[in-house]
């Protein structure tokens, strides 16, 4: 299988309109992995605390860019606020997504491409991957999961009844559904087995305002205990740093409420 981007992916490098942060691996270990899956060795980013050992893990779900610079990068933050972070290449198998030239030609020859079940599978292999090195402890995970990642972390919280919590950061609600994707994280309302804080963009124009609130009411419905925060000002993408999209506020906001919402249960 392809080995992992280095620095951003292709896609996305004309778009680079500042200069994006860079987070040092002071005190950690951190590096490029091959996790073991049912069909082979899948490329993944880990990211542990040094010092210490049985670090709460976090897995991450990367955007549509694959696991590139950004996502290494935030591994390594949830490396230096005390997690074991792990983001497997989760399209590894359809395509390196990091040298294609345009959005839309990964959408249409990778990500369409991708079966949700393989990425439940590929995620829990990442967690058995972690749990075998003396840094992380997982019986104390969550995931964390960008743009696409998002949705996968709504979907992994339904998946895994060992998970503790989730973040989705701007993921889709609603889809058109097909034999690969054939469930919504909307469909999943009341089946949620973990709690998942979710994080979106109030001029975000490729998820509607009206999923959202329908996503609300329907885990108000059923008591759920997840929550929605909706930043006005923000777009698609708000906390990639490396964009256009970044929106420093809405971001370090949300970043501080994910940490908050593992803590509170107890990852």
């Amino acid at each position: 299988m392809n080995k992992l981007a280095v620095g951003f992916a292709l896609a996305v490098r004309p778009a680079i309109a500042q200069t994006p942060i860079t987070t040092n691996t002071e005190g950690l270990n951190a590096g490029e992995v091959k996790i073991p899956v049912r069909d082979g060795m899948l490329p993944g980013y880990r990211a542990c605390p040094a010092k210490g050992r049985s670090f709460p893990t976090v897995l991450v779900a990367h955007e549509i860019f694959g696991v590139h610079e950004h996502i290494k990068d935030l591994c390594r933050r949830l490396a230096h606020s005390g997690y074991c972070a792990i983001a497997p290449e989760l399209f590894a198998r359809q395509g390196d997504v990091s040298k294609m030239s345009s959005v839309n030609e990964i959408l249409t020859k990778v990500v369409s491409k991708v079966p949700d079940a393989q990425v439940m599978s590929d995620l829990d292999s990442a967690a058995i991957f972690a749990a075998k090195s003396v840094h992380a402890d997982s019986s104390r995970l969550a995931i964390a999961g960008f743009c696409w990642g998002g949705r996968i972390a709504w979907l992994y919280s339904a998946y895994n009844p060992k998970l503790k919590a989730a973040a989705a950061w701007c993921g889709r609600l609603e889809d058109e559904r097909n034999a690969l994707t054939p469930k919504n994280p909307i469909d999943y309302a009341g089946a949620l087995k973990a709690p998942v804080i979710g994080f979106y963009g109030g001029k975000d124009t490729s998820i509607p305002q009206e999923s959202i609130e329908k996503m609300r009411i329907s885990l108000k419905v059923v008591n759920d205990p997840s929550q929605i925060y909706v930043y006005p000002e923000a777009q698609h993408g708000f906390n990639a740093d490396y964009r256009p999209s970044y929106n420093r506020e809405a971001a370090t906001d949300a970043w501080k409420k994910m940490l908050d919402w593992f803590k509170k249960y107890g990852v």
